[in-house]
């Protein structure tokens, strides 16, 4: 299975933000889970909005799929100002930074979206914008060129990173607010799958917010993505109505489990429990036994797998938990094996104190 064409993958797929966009709040009041974040921004936006200044620079870091961007538009609405949205890989050279910066007015947003994918010549630039409101452009070659700086309006700038530790030391630096995102509880996204259920006009029992919700490994992303697919179900199958078996018939046909995990999750843990005796076995033979790349298995699968606690991770190698095998209904034998042999180590102890 295609990794993009996967169902609970938390990045947003082709052509998803779109119809994201209707799901989304617009108001802090509306927005679902992450208190440590929005409660904290709550004060800083008040307060900035008292001194009628900017919002301090923000950075969001954590999984995809959790509301960063949600966030972000939510800060500006709150502002009662404009929101410009970008991401790193999209600003490829300063000059397109500088266009961006210098159509911005006093108190606007600016949201950079994957920032640790930003050039380097890029983010040098950056600095000064962030901490002067300038921008400093070297115009002319050789002896002749000289360095102009231009004034830009008194902006925030929120970023968005799934590895803060990707981030250089002076870019993070300059961010006034960060706030880590966490994967959301099952009443969280039980909340969140009601909510959307009524904007698009369908309805959905108890029992079915509190599955989905289950199966949403933590992500609102996820929940919402599933909920859509369920109603498809209970649309063509059904009369319309989310019921606990309408749910439980889609999951099903779709591969994913109680857990949130599809058939290539459960292909990995099966793979280093029936072939690797449940590990220590290193990355990439897992990748080439699932005809997989590492990187793929590293940033899609593992991270899950690791949150939910069906694999470990040590230096010697991947391992499965015993979760993994009372999820797959398999027998671990690793315990006997090791009761085997520290018996046979015990008799072995025993002849020598005899001889």
């Amino acid at each position: 299975m295609d990794y993009e064409d996967r169902i609970t993958q938390a990045r947003a797929g082709a052509g998803e933000e779109l119809a994201e966009t209707s799901l989304r709040p617009h108001r802090l009041e509306e927005y679902i889970g992450q208190k440590s974040a929005t409660e904290n921004l709550k004060v800083y936006i008040e307060a900035a909005k008292l001194r009628r200044e900017p919002l301090d620079h923000v950075l969001f870091y954590g999984p995809p799929g959790l509301g960063k961007t949600t966030l972000a538009g939510i800060i500006a609405n709150e502002l009662e100002v404009d929101i410009r949205i970008t991401s790193g890989p999209a600003i490829e050279r300063a000059g397109d930074l500088a266009a961006i910066l210098t159509n911005l007015n006093d108190n606007d947003v600016l949201f950079i979206d994957e920032i640790h994918r930003l050039h380097r010549s890029v983010e040098e630039v950056l600095y000064s914008a962030m901490e002067d409101y300038a921008l400093d452009i070297i115009i002319g070659k050789g002896p002749s060129a000289r360095s102009i700086r231009l004034d830009l309006a008194k902006f925030t700038l929120i970023g968005a990173t799934t590895r803060a530790g990707s981030l250089s030391a002076p870019l993070r630096d300059r961010f006034g607010v960060i706030s880590k995102f966490e994967l959301y509880t099952e009443e969280e996204l039980s909340t969140i799958i009601g909510r959307s259920a009524h904007i698009l006009g369908v309805e959905i029992d108890h029992d079915s917010l509190l599955e989905l919700a289950k199966c949403s490994r933590g992500t609102p992303r996820i929940a919402n993505r599933l909920l859509k697919r369920v109603r498809d179900f209970s649309q063509v199958k059904g009369d319309g109505r989310i019921t606990k078996e309408i749910t439980q018939s889609a999951l099903d046909s779709m591969g994913v489990d109680e857990y949130g995990l599809e058939s290539l999750d459960r292909e990995i843990l099966r793979l280093i429990i029936e072939r690797f005796h449940g590990g220590p076995v290193g990355i990439d033979t897992i990748a080439a036994s699932i005809g997989e790349e590492r990187i793929t298995i590293e940033d899609a699968y593992e991270p899950y797998l690791i949150q939910a606690g069906f694999l470990h991770r040590t230096q010697k190698g991947r391992m499965v938990s015993e979760k993994a095998y009372r999820h797959l209904g398999l027998t671990d034998d690793r315990k006997e094996t090791a009761k085997s042999e520290e018996y046979e180590r015990e008799e072995q102890i025993g002849c020598l104190d005899i001889q």
